[in-house]
């Protein structure tokens, strides 16, 4: 079982963003700006591109709304979004407010955000998708 299916499965907590039959979002915990948001499969897949040909778009259908509240919610151009896949074996893609390219640079510092700063971020996304 992935560190991710146990996110999934409440065995790790999380700030939860949004759940469907096939997708969970919350807060990535080393984020690369506040809002920063994994869109993960809740099929245990390691490679994002083996999801089924259905996953894949609705992934982006399922994100579709998150990504909106984060150019919502925080100051940015737009909501980046990158598949890397390499931190843990399970399909995600990660959803980050951006100004330029660089900003989905993974290899940045991560910010560390307190609990609090969590929950804020996590409660106005939360707002700005209903």
């Amino acid at each position: 079982m992935t560190l991710f299916s146990k996110i999934i499965q409440g065995q790790i907590p999380c700030y939860k963003i949004a759940e469907s039959d096939l997708f969970f979002a919350f807060l990535d915990i080393f984020p690369l700006a506040k809002g920063h948001t994994l869109i993960v499969a809740k099929t245990e897949t390691d490679h994002f591109f083996d999801l089924s040909n259905d996953y894949l778009s609705e992934i982006l259908l399922f994100s579709k709304p998150i990504a909106h509240a984060i150019e919502q919610v925080f100051d940015c151009n737009r909501c980046g979004i990158s598949v890397v896949g390499l931190e843990v074996p399970h399909a995600h893609l990660h959803l980050v407010p951006i100004h330029s390219a660089d900003d989905l640079n993974f290899t940045r510092d991560k910010l560390k955000l307190s609990v609090e700063e969590f929950m804020e971020v996590q409660q106005k996304m939360i707002a700005a998708i209903k």
